[in-house]
């Protein structure tokens, strides 16, 4: 596995519409009451039309506390997920995301994945990444507390309408 972290082009924004129209891969989205446009409550999934990739690259490649970038494994020469973070220039910490596509699931890439975003936001003077993820996500859990991530609190959400414990990890860089 030879993982690489790759900005997109506009022209490759192909494999963020794929991950978010695939019910496999945003599945851990769905179920949550929340109003955004194109948002699916049962599936997770998030409208991503083609109309919209110029406005959103250049809204997003404008705003130097933003990161995306692919994950692209060159051995298989093939995106397998995308990474992010959205940095509060205030005080240097930023919430973070990673996706891996529902084909590439449980075959290693979270870890190089992460350990490659962790390395890009520290070089962008992030002090300090965060994200949230339930309790049930037990193998996310242990590859972020495995690369020093701890949880910093803990809160009752709602899944499906149904009580789900989520905690808020974060790492100091």
């Amino acid at each position: 596995m030879n993982v690489q972290l790759h900005r997109p082009s506009v022209d490759e924004l192909w494999f963020r519409q794929q991950c978010m129209s695939d019910p496999e891969t945003m599945s851990y989205n769905a179920g949550y009451d929340v109003s955004y446009a194109g948002y699916h409550y049962d599936t997770g999934c998030i409208d991503f039309d083609k109309s919209t990739w110029q406005d959103w690259f250049e809204t997003k490649s404008k705003n130097k506390n933003f990161y995306y970038a692919y994950i692209y494994d060159k051995d298989i020469d093939s995106f397998v997920g995308y990474v992010n973070y959205n940095n509060n220039p205030d005080t240097n910490e930023a919430t973070m995301g990673i996706v891996v596509k529902s084909d590439y699931h449980g075959k290693g890439y979270m870890r190089p994945s992460l350990k490659l975003l962790i390395k890009t936001a520290k070089a962008n003077g992030v002090k300090i990444l965060t994200d949230t993820v339930p309790n049930t996500r037990e193998n996310a859990l242990r590859v972020f507390f495995s690369l020093g991530f701890v949880k910093a609190s803990e809160y009752v959400g709602k899944k499906f309408n149904k009580d789900e414990l989520v905690f808020m990890i974060r790492k100091t860089l």
